[in-house]
């Protein structure tokens, strides 16, 4: 009787136990993993299948479960660091718990797997794109003639600009969508506010993420935009956008606005408009740029 009731408490800590597995989201991943003897799986497909029946599992025995995306190169990078032996289920263990810390991670609530691979990997671009940029506007260093930290005060310029892009905003929910060119890759950020009983709601890790992707392109004169869309029952949804200009947001006028989203931006060809949509000039923003003396 003591054994049982031993072993009922036990299941349920293991219920209790939250969970993380590190996801191998693509074939090229998948092989790099393939040269370790302790990495038994060889085909990606089966693999894959074996995650989600155990996802499955754990969720009916009423676990949490997150996902975490296993990176072979960054593994290899954790086990030289660590003097850990990366040919170990051990060390791929300690691996996916440092990452379900640091990195981005999904939480399973039932749906198909595959509906999750391009969350995940959404996740981690986003978490990749804000580190970045942190880094472009931690590097601008102090503003000679003042002092003043430059990417500092080039986020609280995007923060301000970003309260008023939405304060300005027709009602509804808003999707919007910054864009920063420059070497190596453009930085692209999302933002969805959502209206709720006429109560803006947005994510703060994408509101982070999206205003310290504006601040790089104001702060370093990057080209690029800013577009944004309203969404609301029983209307037309509405499309602004602005350039991004030294230190601030230039308007796109409506017929602007029409090209940007009627022309395939690779071939150049025309793409017909879409339907219940109103391409318009953005609302005044109110926001006077810095002096000319004084650049930010």
């Amino acid at each position: 009787m003591a054994y049982t009731d031993h072993r009922t408490l036990r299941r349920v800590l293991r219920r209790e136990m939250a969970g993380t597995i590190g996801l191998l989201t693509d074939e090229h991943d998948f092989r790099a993993m393939r040269r370790y003897r302790s990495f038994v799986f060889d085909d990606h497909a089966a693999y894959l299948k074996h995650v989600e029946a155990l996802l499955r599992t754990r969720a009916l025995q009423g676990s949490h479960t997150t996902l975490a995306l296993f990176d072979p190169e960054e593994y290899t990078e954790f086990c030289r660091k660590t003097g850990l032996d990366p040919d170990s289920r051990t060390s791929r263990t300690r691996f996916t718990a440092e990452i379900a810390a640091t990195g981005p991670t999904v939480l399973y609530e039932g749906q198909p797997l595959a509906e999750l691979l391009p969350t995940l990997v959404d996740e981690a671009v986003r978490r990749t794109t804000w580190e970045y940029a942190t880094t472009l506007l931690t590097r601008l260093g102090p503003c000679a003639s003042c002092g003043e930290d430059l990417g500092r005060a080039a986020f609280a310029r995007a923060s301000r600009l970003l309260t008023r892009i939405l304060d300005t905003a027709p009602p509804g929910d808003r999707h919007l969508v910054c864009s920063v060119s420059g070497p190596p890759e453009t930085l692209i950020a999302v933002l969805h506010a959502d209206d709720v009983a006429g109560r803006m709601e947005l994510d703060e890790a994408e509101a982070l993420e999206f205003t310290t992707v504006l601040a790089v392109g104001l702060a370093t004169e990057s080209p690029g935009g800013l577009v944004m869309r309203t969404s609301a029952p029983g209307t037309r949804d509405r499309i602004h956008g602005w350039r991004l200009r030294a230190h601030g947001l230039e308007p796109l006028t409506a017929g602007e606005v029409f090209d940007a989203y009627c022309t395939d931006a690779e071939s150049g060809d025309l793409i017909p408009p879409e339907s219940n949509v109103d391409y318009c000039e953005p609302p005044d923003l109110g926001e006077e740029g810095p002096g000319p003396d004084h650049h930010h």
